[in-house]
């Protein structure tokens, strides 16, 4: 079996944040989908080790911020390979609040989308959420940043905790 078949699925990047309380977080995901039309729902998938996930389970919503190919390596890794935890994700970035709560990055961003989670499946290491859309908005004209413009222009690698990741 050659698992690099599994390269040549189709990715994006972007920004999934949710709250617990006053406290918000985000983190870098490429699993991200839309699963129906009507109502429009997304499908997530989350690492259960990830502050993210914590929140998401608490407060049964989260936010999507689609990125752009605008986005540096320095606030790629972030979101992505630092713990909210350990930093303040927020600091230094513009930012704001969405209607169901969660943080919406403004930085080079093309659009975001609000979701009420509906349901949950056990995925051995991650969760994938199912969340139904409140609300969407396109902010900007700007490129999406592809998984395939992040491995190949950016050079980045992914964290132990993404989906795609292979030791």
């Amino acid at each position: 079996m050659n698992l690099d078949a599994l390269f040549n699925i189709c990715y994006g990047l972007y920004v999934v944040s949710s709250k617990n309380g006053e406290k918000i977080n985000a983190q870098i995901a490429n699993t991200v989908f839309q699963i129906t039309p009507n109502p429009a729902t997304l499908a997530i998938s989350i690492a259960k080790q990830n502050l993210t996930h914590e929140f998401i389970e608490k407060s049964k919503i989260f936010a999507v911020s689609i990125i752009s190919d605008k986005w540096s390596m320095i606030e790629i890794g972030k979101f992505g390979f630092r713990s909210g935890r350990d930093i303040d994700k927020f600091a230094n970035c513009s930012y704001k609040i969405s209607n169901n709560g969660a943080p919406i990055v403004l930085n080079n961003t093309v659009g975001y989308i609000e979701c009420r989670v509906i349901n949950s499946l056990d995925a051995g290491s991650h969760t994938i959420f199912l969340g139904e859309v409140t609300e969407a908005e396109n902010l900007s004209d700007l490129t999406p940043m592809t998984y395939t413009y992040y491995h190949k222009v950016l050079r980045g690698k992914e964290p132990i905790n993404a989906p795609t990741f292979r030791g």
